[in-house]
């Protein structure tokens, strides 16, 4: 367990508020439960486990009630919404200081605090909980705070969670007895300023997903306690277990459900191999096809360890999924895709039919795995072209399809700079940079190339298992991202596939809908509309795009989710923007796609225009209804 930079002695006094009554502070705990267990959940030490830090983030902000009046301490509560509120300020003030407490080192010659040990109340009988999985980002967040110490995980959750200036967070660690306040400001400072993402499930103990406890070693404990002698011989054969390395079924949580099917899905005899030309006979070309390949292919330790993670991933295992995604056992046995040594760890990647699951564990035999769900039913063989196997320093390791003949990177930011060979190795690419781990400014965004036959495809990490497919052209026949014009239409726009990372993203299509003349003669802007396509269905997210002349990149001017516009369904679109010409006069301009007959402005514009675009002198900061009109007569809304 981290030690913690908080003192040993009562929290130093600070000045004197307005006296807080129970009541006071119960109203204030109620109104304010779910951010003060978030608030607690962020500073208790890692190593506690993620149920275990569920259990206690409840217990202390349950406990953190006065047991009579009590003087609030004059600090600031939260920069937004709960200034003056000396009740919440008390009642944060306690969760801090016992959250902090529960990380601190046991001492041989003292009483352990009450903190410090496992919660009595709460407590939920046959179940673990703990919170739903976040994305990629969230993950790589809660990495980085489990390296910090307490203080400094305290001092983040001030900045992010409670919004705190550095001189009131640096007030608020004073007063619950942190010793260096600066120096957990400090190293607090070392991690990006991600605030955003502490609102999500990753985060939120108040949101949580149960699993069954080992149902069969309860029913034992019943028989022990009515056999002392029974109960001896079960302890003592639970002393002798190794405590280090793999067990049998690995970081799996103890079974629970016994039967004819189950048993099957986890016997690594019974996993479906193709063999390795199936995919040239086959009636379909998708992941049902792909052979088994890796190095480890037939370790059985290895891959019963997978089956049953995926069946019941123990308190340890990290489990994600897409959204859409469900996370549980397979029915049946499931299709070996791949077995091998990556980088560091050992990959299992399976398939059922509906899913690819992916499961990875160290390869030095420490405790503790990751298993990762993305759907894929209905692929094509275009959608079916790679898997991730491994993300590390940045960069993206994938499993290609047997039919897949080349792989090489390519920055779309810099179509005219070629592609760079990437070396396959049985399938594995080289590594290339991922843009889903970046972060900072977008530089560059660079993906897979891969060649099938004659064709030659474009596919993205968006942080996810499965690389979504890029193409362009119009709704309904969409060309591969193949040619210089392509390319070319990409370019302004490739930084704005950040906006549906961890989204479920099946394939994202660029439709360069319209060309508008620029009404100072400048040149021409082109419009593009970008429509990621997820693989659940629901949740599209359509975005027409801006982009002039010389421009590095294209500026959202409409967005919106769950439409069918710039579709297949619906192939019409039509947004709007409020354009500063550079002799300093404002216009909107507005584009539809080509079959639009007439669109027309109301509101704080008005216009009218025949034909698909539209050019409207305006003032700064206006906001303008857009309507228009198709060739077929019917209407078309402005996309927001």
């Amino acid at each position: 367990m981290q030690s913690q930079d908080v003192a040993q002695r009562p929290a130093p006094s600070s000045p004197a508020g307005p006296v807080v009554d129970v009541e006071q502070a119960e109203a204030a705990l109620v109104e304010h439960y779910p951010r003060l267990v978030r608030l607690a959940y962020l500073v208790l030490p890692p190593g506690l486990g993620r149920s275990r830090r569920v259990l206690t983030a409840h217990a202390l902000t349950q406990r953190a009630l006065p047991r009579s009046r009590t003087p609030a301490p004059v600090i600031p509560a939260q920069s937004t919404g709960r200034d003056g509120d000396p009740g919440y300020a008390l009642v944060r003030l306690q969760v801090l200081r016992t959250a902090l407490e529960a990380g601190l080192p046991l001492r041989l010659r003292a009483w352990p605090k009450r903190s410090q040990l496992p919660p009595l109340l709460p407590q939920v009988w046959g179940l673990k909980l703990f919170p739903r999985s976040g994305g990629a980002d969230e993950l790589a967040l809660d990495q980085r705070l489990s390296t910090l110490s307490g203080p400094a995980r305290a001092a983040y959750a001030l900045r992010g969670l409670e919004r705190l200036t550095d001189d009131g967070a640096r007030k608020v660690l004073a007063a619950v007895g942190v010793a260096d306040p600066d120096g957990a400001l400090l190293e607090a400072g070392g991690i990006p300023e991600q605030f955003a993402l502490l609102d999500s499930p990753e985060f939120d103990p108040c949101s949580l997903q149960a699993r069954p406890t080992d149902l069969m070693r309860r029913r034992q404990h019943l028989k022990a306690a009515l056999a002392a002698g029974a109960a001896l011989l079960v302890c003592g054969a639970l002393l002798g277990l190794p405590g280090e390395g793999w067990g049998p079924d690995g970081a799996a949580a103890p079974p629970y459900a016994r039967n004819p099917a189950a048993q099957a899905a986890l016997d690594p005899a019974k996993l479906t191999r193709v063999p390795p030309d199936a995919w040239r006979i086959s009636a379909r070309t998708d992941f049902s096809v792909w052979p088994a390949r890796g190095d480890l292919t037939g370790d059985e330790a290895l891959l019963r360890r997978a089956l049953a993670v995926w069946a019941r991933p123990g308190e340890t295992v990290q489990v994600s999924a897409t959204p859409g995604t469900p996370s549980g056992g397979p029915a049946g046995p499931p299709q070996l895709l791949y077995a091998g040594t990556v980088d560091a760890a050992r990959v299992v990647i399976l398939h059922d039919g509906l899913r690819i699951a992916r499961y990875a564990e160290p390869k030095d035999g420490t405790q503790g795995a990751a298993l990762d769900f993305a759907r894929v039913d209905g692929a094509s063989r275009a959608e079916a072209g790679a898997v991730v196997l491994a993300r590390a320093d940045g960069n993206v390791r994938y499993l290609t399809a047997p039919w897949i003949e080349k792989a090489a990177e390519r920055d779309l930011l810099k179509p005219g700079s070629g592609a760079m060979d990437l070396a396959l190795t049985d399938g594995v690419t080289a590594p290339l940079a991922s843009p889903a781990l970046r972060s900072g400014p977008c530089t560059s965004w660079n993906v897979l190339q891969v060649t099938d036959g004659a064709r030659t495809r474009l596919l993205t990490d968006l942080g996810e298992l499965v690389p979504a497919r890029l193409t362009t052209g119009r709704p309904g026949s969409p060309g591969e991202v193949s040619g210089a014009a392509a390319l070319r239409t990409w370019q302004p726009f490739a930084c704005s596939l950040g906006t549906v990372r961890s989204a479920g993203v099946r394939g994202v299509n660029a439709w360069a809908f319209n060309e508008q003349p620029l009404p100072d003669a400048s040149g021409s802007a082109a419009w593009v509309c970008t429509r990621a396509e997820t693989w659940r269905g629901g949740g599209a997210r359509v975005l027409a795009q801006f982009h002039t002349p010389g421009g590095a990149y294209g500026a959202v001017a409409a967005k919106a989710e769950n439409v069918p516009a710039c579709g297949a369904r619906d192939p019409h679109v039509l947004a709007g923007v409020l354009w500063k010409a550079k002799a300093g006069d404002w216009y909107l301009l507005a584009a539809g796609s080509r079959t639009t007959a007439s669109i027309r402005a109301t509101g704080g514009v008005d216009g009218s225009a025949s034909g698909s675009l539209l050019t409207v002198p305006a003032e700064q900061g206006a906001q303008a209804e857009l309507k228009g009109t198709l060739k077929d007569g019917r209407s078309l809304g402005g996309l927001r």
